[in-house]
């Protein structure tokens, strides 16, 4: 596995849509371990292909530590309700914003065995995941968000 460099707001390839992966190979699986080692070195619950250069519809999606799935060629099958809540990008850095999402999707994707799955998800797990497909359209949150503004610093203890 490999950390890799992570693509940042202004280059042309976020703004691209990303190619359906016709067979899951070896490669496919070994660039997904290496997102996942890179979005962890960040400190993110998602990143999708493109934000490490690849334009492929695949992305990872870790919304509670330990809990992470795979999503290949993945595409939203139902939304349902409405959420707003502040969201922040590896690839854009230094900024929050305010987005409108879905409460509830339902998304079917490929695993890294190559086998369909369906996954039902609410709350802040459909944010991440509706978050992260954006990405493989070329969309990112700040297309969507408002508020736009640099996050709040925690105060430190003096302990």
């Amino acid at each position: 596995m490999a950390i890799r460099n992570i693509v940042t707001e202004g280059d042309e390839i976020l703004r691209k849509k990303c190619r359906v992966i016709t067979e899951v190979t070896d490669r496919i699986r070994m660039t997904m371990e290496d997102m996942l080692e890179t979005m962890h070195s960040e400190n993110g619950v998602g990143i999708a292909a493109p934000q490490v250069g690849v334009m492929r519809r695949m992305f990872i999606a870790e919304p509670e530590p330990g809990r992470v799935y795979y999503m290949i060629n993945p595409e939203i099958l139902e939304m349902e309700g409405t959420q707003y809540g502040a969201e922040g990008c590896l690839s854009v850095p230094g900024l929050v914003g305010d987005v409108e999402r879905p409460e509830r999707i339902k998304i079917k994707a490929l695993d890294l065995d190559g086998n369909e799955q369906i996954y039902d998800f609410e709350g802040f797990d459909a944010v991440v995941m509706c978050h992260e497909n954006d990405h493989l359209d070329g969309i990112l949150y700040t297309d969507k968000a408002v508020n736009l503004r640099v996050p709040e610093e925690p105060e430190e203890d003096d302990e």
